[in-house]
């Protein structure tokens, strides 16, 4: 015949007391098997002192019963709303161009269309401060930034800077329908410096700002390892 699984309430003693009962135990050996003087149960179940086991008490009484340490007294760990536990990462996708933005001689890149996407999180999409509608992800091709931008890293270019004044920093633009990724600074006389990271490459002082497209500033990153 089956064995009835005992029945336990809210109170950490009384579920002690009948603990010890049902498994004709004594108090002052299981006082001595946690370390304490012999009347430490007793008076803990028939007295109330102390007023709760400690941590490492009830966790040895609960494994020596093998029963729950909530049984005896253990916090109930809180729940995690169901919704919030099921629910996916709040996450945006950004588009990936199919082109390449040269940090080295050069290339055309005349096929803008989206082959892919890459999921961000929004919470970190909205703390560079950027509106992912204008966001995109396009590869590095050549070497010319090098080593802050290497041949074949991605990086994601915000396409509204291109509508607000212009701030000192790397960006993709276009000069005689090519697509570049260059340093680009404002100089104080209005013209602008457009600049390579890899001293091997040429730099470009004193150049008008109708000369060049600028398609957006580069705001993140990615790099194959």
């Amino acid at each position: 015949m089956a064995q009835t699984k005992p029945q336990f309430g809210n109170d950490p003693r009384a579920n002690l007391a009948q603990l010890i009962q049902e498994n004709r135990d004594d108090f002052s050996a299981l006082s001595r098997m946690l370390g304490k003087n012999p009347a430490y149960i007793q008076q803990y179940i028939k007295r109330g002192t102390p007023k709760k086991l400690d941590e490492e008490d009830r966790r040895k009484l609960a494994e020596f019963y093998a029963v729950d340490e909530q049984i005896l007294g253990a916090a109930v760990p809180a729940k995690t709303p169901r919704a919030r536990m099921d629910a996916p990462f709040d996450m945006v996708r950004i588009k990936q161009l199919d082109l390449g933005a040269s940090a080295g001689p050069g290339s055309l890149a005349d096929n803008e269309t989206p082959e892919n996407s890459m999921a961000f999180g929004a919470k970190w999409l909205k703390q560079l401060g950027t509106d992912p509608a204008k966001l995109s992800l396009i590869s590095v091709d050549g070497d010319s930034m090098d080593p802050t931008l290497c041949d074949g890293d991605d990086i994601m270019v915000d396409h509204s800077a291109a509508e607000r004044p212009l701030r000192d920093g790397i960006h993709v633009l276009r000069m005689d329908d090519v697509l570049l990724v260059k340093r680009l600074a404002l100089l104080p006389t209005g013209k602008l410096s457009i600049r390579s990271d890899n001293s091997r490459y040429p730099n470009w002082d004193d150049v008008a700002p109708q000369d060049v497209n600028i398609i957006g500033r580069v705001v993140w990153t990615g790099r194959r390892l």
